[in-house]
């Protein structure tokens, strides 16, 4: 199985998203985060992001931003997306259904319909981004149990 976790910049939610997954799933799972915007390319993600995860025991310090490509369709499995504008963004460069089809919102997988966006913390304070962590890790299990069945 191959999971891509999309935010808008990857420096933040996907960045977390992917370092969570990784604990959880097995080797030989591919686990992958990417943006929708380019404008952080090549840079680690957001310093607040790293001290979350590793507060949690996870080391996400050597990952590095990335805009997601028309490959991410061919490559992955599942790309799931952080908020619904990403979703569009991501869903506007499928070619056909069956790429629409592998593009998902992240919350969704949870159940949680009314509130599927998981916010962007960049703009707060670390409090927010152990609040995204929280919801991240009830993501990850959501979707680990249902890949897992």
């Amino acid at each position: 199985m191959k999971i891509l976790m999309v935010c808008l910049g990857n420096i933040c939610r996907s960045p977390l998203a992917e370092g969570i997954m990784k604990t959880k799933v097995p080797e030989n799972f591919v686990i992958d985060s990417a943006g929708t915007i380019s404008m952080h390319e090549g840079e680690h993600p957001d310093k607040r992001a790293i001290q979350t995860a590793a507060n949690h025991g996870i080391d996400i310090s050597r990952q590095r931003s990335r805009p997601v490509t028309r490959a991410d369709f061919e490559t992955f499995d599942k790309m799931y997306c952080m908020d619904i504008d990403v979703y569009a963004d991501v869903v506007s460069k499928a070619e056909n259904a069956t790429e629409r089809r592998k593009v998902a919102l992240f919350l969704e997988t949870v159940g949680d319909h009314k509130n599927a966006e998981v916010p962007d913390p960049y703009w707060g304070d670390m409090k927010d981004f152990e609040d995204v962590f929280q919801l991240l890790e009830k993501g990850c299990n959501a979707i680990i149990e249902q890949i897992l069945k």
